[in-house]
């Protein structure tokens, strides 16, 4: 069997609740079809979550880790293809860091790019009418700073590692001026990603760029 670990973020900017850690807590012990995930939660302070992950990977010695956070304005689940070697916060962590356009890793790679199949999972969660899509880009906050140490973390590895964001739920999206998913189809589409990684050992070539 395949052991999966899928992180959650915990909740952040003000905010009670984050969708991410209340979807992979519906998925720990979740068992697939040769496969089973395990889920752990990070903090939203930088290096902190690198490091929490990283010691969750010497744990569980998984196969494959998914990061998954929150992406306010974004209406469709969307795996992410790169990260790149920046912290520009718009806000503060929960610990108060607020670095503007420093390297995460210092002397690091300009960029990581994910190494799950994001074409199969997006091909995968469309087919079951879960909106999907290729994002090119993890922004500059928390999540791309998760998604690019753990890459590096995981270079020489044959671990399988990528990071997927997620919409906000709807009770976080009462004003009506933001897109929203329920948590029973975010859990589902992660789901689906999990089995879709254990199911394509190489990518899909599907159509995932775009236009500008």
């Amino acid at each position: 069997m395949k052991k999966i670990l899928m992180t959650g973020f915990e909740p952040f900017g003000g905010e009670s609740i984050n969708p991410a850690l209340e979807a992979v807590k519906l998925l720990d012990g979740v068992v697939l079809n040769n496969g089973i995930i395990v889920a752990h939660q990070v903090p939203v302070t930088r290096f902190k979550a690198i490091e929490v992950v990283i010691e969750a990977i010497k744990y569980h010695q998984p196969d494959y880790v998914i990061t998954v956070g929150q992406a306010s304005g974004r209406a469709a689940i969307t795996p992410e293809r790169i990260a790149i070697n920046m912290d520009d916060f718009r806000i503060a962590d929960n610990d108060g860091n607020q670095p503007i356009d420093q390297p995460i890793i210092m002397n690091g790679p300009n960029a990581y790019f994910s190494t799950l199949p994001i074409k199969a999972i997006t091909q995968a969660l469309q087919q079951q009418g879960i909106p999907c899509q290729v994002s090119n880009t993890a922004g500059t906050f928390v999540c791309n700073h998760l998604f690019y140490g753990v890459q590096h973390y995981l270079r020489y590895t044959q671990i399988g590692h990528g990071f997927i964001h997620i919409p906000l739920l709807p009770q976080q999206a009462t004003f009506g001026d933001q897109p929203s998913m329920s948590l029973d189809l975010i859990v589902a589409g992660l789901k689906i990603a999990a089995q879709a990684v254990i199911d394509n050992a190489f990518d899909i070539p599907l159509s995932g760029g775009s236009i500008c």
